[in-house]
């Protein structure tokens, strides 16, 4: 338990980091943004129970988060939703979600960047490059990817994937003890990429 506990502290400071260079897209505009209906909430447990909430960071890493998306081109009326859950079961399992909510343009170019951020950490290596996928009869594009992340001596492998639209933006990354030393071809993304689409419909609420 210890090893993977030991490492997700880095890969929260990772996905926020992501998070944070996700709206400075795009041409400077007032107009254009979407009305907001959609926020982000963290509950209490995710993926029907298999995950519960450890560590809501929205009030002091997820601030970093709307502070500089804040200042964007892309955005308006940012806050963030940044979260670190644990398996429930007491296994060891991660699941860190990174996002933000408010107004947003541009979504193609944000989702995308999410991803290049990560590559951009020197920790970091995209062993598998991007690739989207529209998982169920959703319509929403998810992008993914997979990273190896070397930390404390050990190099963990594990599938990162994106989301973003008018009114919310997030990534979403999930590792446990396989992903220790993992083969990244074993890695399934476009299973990931239902399970973030999964995590997007039980965080993602109506506003009001």
């Amino acid at each position: 338990m210890g090893l993977v506990l030991g490492i997700v502290g880095g890969v929260v400071a990772l996905m926020v980091v992501v998070a944070v260079g996700l709206w400075v897209v795009g041409t400077q505009s007032t107009s254009g943004f979407p009305e907001a209906e959609y926020k982000l909430a963290l509950p209490k447990t995710v993926l029907d129970d298999e995950y519960k909430l450890a560590q809501d960071l929205s009030d002091s890493s997820g601030q970093q988060v709307a502070e500089e998306a804040e200042g964007a081109w892309d955005a308006r009326d940012v806050k963030a939703a940044v979260g670190q859950y644990t398996a429930a079961d007491g296994a060891q399992g991660a699941l860190i979600v990174s996002g933000m909510y408010g107004r947003f343009k541009n979504t193609d170019a944000a989702r995308d960047n999410m991803l290049k951020g990560a590559a951009e950490v020197d920790s970091i290596t995209v062993v598998v490059q991007p690739e989207d996928f529209t998982p169920g009869d959703s319509g929403l594009t998810i992008s993914c990817q997979v990273v190896t992340q070397k930390q404390s001596g050990s190099e963990i492998t594990y599938p990162m994937c994106a989301w973003a639209d008018g009114n919310t933006g997030a990534s979403v990354a999930e590792l446990g003890a396989a992903s220790v030393g993992q083969d990244p071809s074993k890695v399934d993304v476009e299973a990931f990429a239902e399970r973030t689409l999964k995590v997007r419909s039980e965080i993602r609420q109506p506003i009001g």
